[in-house]
């Protein structure tokens, strides 16, 4: 983040603009419509000023600006065009410490003024760190047109009880899982379909029943969520909520930097991860501290990449929790094979090359697994191997001292889904040497079968192995 986002109180507060052009009327009209005493400097009242004309709160003012105009001031535009007067406007700000932002200038720039999604009291504001302006203007048209303008009354309509629901919640987590359930239940429903007295009288009758909140706020549950295989474009929609809700998260190595910074922002973080030789948790001490948790009140997201019951100990974990009698609820994730198997353009099954797919781990609790080999060497069909690599000199060489013709076409797929996805596809008799001069680190994942020979064909996604817009994976330790 190169920036940092601040909702700044204006109110009665001296603002500069200077200039008259398009740019300078909309810093006006947005600076005044925050309540704040505008100076507009060195400029005639041009036609992109006439809605403001009569407005108590607008001063204009023919003459350049001067040192003595910054005395009072919060913040200064630079609105003019003019070079020169840029550099000047700049100065006598930095002079005056007030933070100055000169349009489309960026080393006049003290702060950036973002595109604004106005539901007031509810405000979106979107930036791209100035580096991509019309993105942030087509998101702010993108969002305008999901976020209706019922949502700002519900915003007004629900501070009218702000002050109720904190005389009588005393208790911080309770106050915030009240208010989740009201909006997101019954009282947010009734209220957008404009049943405003009914939404009041569910609310009012909801906030007698609570009473406290110690009730409330003593109800622990555990979210299982599966974040899918690296792309935070491939989260559910559920997924996504109650990565909100959590009051502390317990997340996997493989959960991408960029799903960890989608969880709210105040819950407690612990990184659990995983990897060959080298556990943060071993996998009970993860199960009871959930439920130890879960038990003090909080709302746990266990967040596990791909799917929790493919291969993702899921439902090991649901077994502790369900005989310490924890309420929890699972959500699925798109597994590795899939979604890496889709971004390679590989598919799993195909008419003229596999009828079947069976998914299968090259580990154990113990090790590595007795596989039914009978099952997995049978012909027209797909193997996917997860947690593959580190075995997989073993995997080809079994493969083939079984009977498995080495011209078997086989892949790697390495960080599938990122930016910095790779791919190698080969057979299963040069597989593992290929894998060795690669240097693959994992996560990775393995395909065995004629479906690979499609991957020249159909390839669609674009790769970026030197990963210069990599997805990084979140590093060890709790942030």
């Amino acid at each position: 983040m190169d920036h940092l986002p601040i909702f700044l109180d204006v109110r009665g507060k001296k603002v500069i603009v200077d200039g008259g052009t398009t740019v300078a009327a909309r810093r006006v009209e947005r600076a005044l419509s925050a309540g704040a005493d505008v100076h507009v400097y060195g400029t005639v009242f041009c036609d992109e000023f006439q809605p403001f004309a009569g407005n108590s709160d607008l001063t204009c003012h023919k003459r350049p600006l001067v040192a003595d105009d910054f005395t009072g001031a919060i913040i200064a535009y630079g609105a003019s065009e003019d070079d020169a007067r840029d550099a000047h406007l700049y100065a006598l700000a930095k002079a005056a410490h007030v933070l100055v932002n000169v349009a489309d200038v960026s080393q006049y720039c003290d702060f950036i003024t973002p595109s604004v999604v106005d539901r007031s009291p509810l405000v979106v504001a979107i930036s791209s760190g100035g580096t991509a302006p019309v993105i942030a203007r087509i998101l702010r048209a993108r969002i305008e047109s999901l976020l209706p303008p019922a949502y700002g009354r519900m915003a007004q309509f629900l501070g009218g009880f702000r002050d109720k629901v904190l005389d009588g919640i005393k208790i911080t987590r309770a106050r915030r899982r009240f208010w989740e359930d009201m909006i997101e239940g019954p009282v947010g429903d009734q209220f957008l379909a404009g049943d405003i007295k009914g939404a009041e009288a569910h609310l009012t009758q909801a906030l007698e029943a609570v009473g406290d909140g110690s009730e409330l706020a003593q109800k622990g549950e555990v979210f299982l969520v599966g974040a899918g295989p690296g792309d935070p474009d491939l989260l559910t929609f559920r997924a996504l909520r109650l990565m909100q809700r959590a009051d502390v998260v317990l997340y996997d190595r493989l959960v991408g930097k960029e799903i960890v910074e989608l969880i709210r922002r105040d819950a407690e973080r612990i990184y659990v991860g995983k990897r060959p030789d080298h556990h943060a948790m071993q996998q009970e001490e993860i199960s009871l501290l959930m439920v130890k948790l879960a038990k003090e009140g909080k709302r746990v997201l266990r967040l596990k990449g791909g799917d929790p019951f493919i291969f993702g100990r899921g439902g090991e974990e649901i077994e502790i929790l369900a005989e310490n009698e924890v309420p929890f609820q699972v959500v699925p994730g798109i597994t590795a094979a899939s979604g890496c198997s889709t971004y390679s353009g590989i598919p799993l099954t195909h008419r003229d090359y596999a009828q079947s797919c069976h998914f299968i781990t090259a580990h154990g609790r113990d090790g590595v697994l007795d596989l039914d080999w009978d099952v997995l060497l049978r012909p027209n069909q797909t193997v996917a191997i997860y947690m593959g690599l580190s075995s997989l000199r073993f995997m080809t060489e079994e493969f083939q001292r079984r009977g498995v013709n080495p011209e078997t076409p086989a892949a790697i797929i390495d960080n599938g889904t990122r930016p910095n996805q790779r791919v190698l596809t080969g057979t299963i008799g040069d597989l593992y040497e290929k894998a060795m001069a690669e240097e693959f680190k994992g996560p990775s994942i393995i395909i065995i079968g004629g479906v690979v020979k499609l991957r020249d064909k159909l390839k669609w996604f674009t790769e970026d192995p030197k990963g210069k817009f990599s997805m990084s994976l979140v590093p060890q330790g709790t942030l």
